[in-house]
């Protein structure tokens, strides 16, 4: 598939024009201008780079892409990172914040619906945009049997700080590093908020809000927009795609 063509439908299908962001988001380094096989992973390290060429990856769609908003002179590992993707002719195309939010493939909607919860809805304002979802259990939950399903869900141990009751009905979930949402959630009524990311400023504030939080990595809670992404591409398209799995144990 020719690459700009598969440009222009990603970025129409995920607004990335739309959507504000620390992320230089879209086709970040240009690479080969077809598209034969298509990558996807979460963080834009050297190791996925290599491990993209070695797989004969030639357009590589990541969450966490190479630039945030500010001038970095390309140097060091920023410059490797560079050189490797030059050399494996690789196409780098980032999506942040407009994966996170993605009704249909972004890691909050596609966490959730793998969680059993419905009536969705948006949860957390960042720059005037809900970037996580809201919804119900069918019926109340007991809240480790949710951090267990997590577990089998991401295959890593989640992070229970019970700070509410036992039985949760009403979740909230934001992928990544949500905790600075823990006092929203508690005032909207939440009993439950699933994130990635633990973080020490954080620690009291569950117990003190009186809301379970669920921290379940912030890297494996944001595997599943990549994912999805790449299983749309080959659904529309035909391309064949591998996940490039680098957890960070975070």
């Amino acid at each position: 598939m020719n690459r700009d063509e598969l440009v222009r439908w990603l970025d129409a299908y995920l607004k990335i024009g739309e959507i504000p962001d620390a992320s230089l988001n879209g086709l970040q380094v240009e690479g080969a201008p077809e598209v034969k096989r298509v990558g996807a992973a979460v963080d834009a390290s050297l190791k996925t780079f290599e491990d993209a060429i070695a797989q004969g990856v030639d357009f590589l769609i990541v969450h966490h892409g190479l630039f945030w908003g500010e001038e970095k002179p390309v140097v060091g590992p920023l410059k490797r990172r560079l050189a490797r993707l030059f050399e494996g002719n690789v196409n780098l195309y980032a999506a942040h914040l407009p994966l996170d939010v993605h009704p249909e493939v972004g890691n909050n909607a596609v966490l959730a619906r793998a969680l059993g919860l419905s009536e969705l809805a948006p949860f957390g304002a960042y720059r005037g945009t809900a970037i996580g979802l809201q919804g119900v259990f069918p019926t109340a939950q007991r809240l480790h049997d949710v951090a267990d399903l997590l577990g089998r869900l991401t295959g890593m141990q989640a992070l229970v700080h019970q700070g509410g009751s036992d039985l949760v009905k009403r979740a909230a979930v934001v992928t990544g590093s949500g905790s600075s949402f823990i006092a929203e959630a508690a005032r909207e009524g939440i009993e439950l908020l699933i994130t990635g990311e633990p973080k020490h400023a954080a620690f009291h504030e569950p117990f003190e809000w009186g809301i379970n939080v669920i921290y379940a990595g912030h890297y494996d809670t944001e595997t599943f927009g990549v994912k999805a992404l790449a299983e749309k591409l080959e659904a529309e398209f035909g391309l064949p795609w591998v996940f490039l799995d680098h957890p960070t144990g975070l």
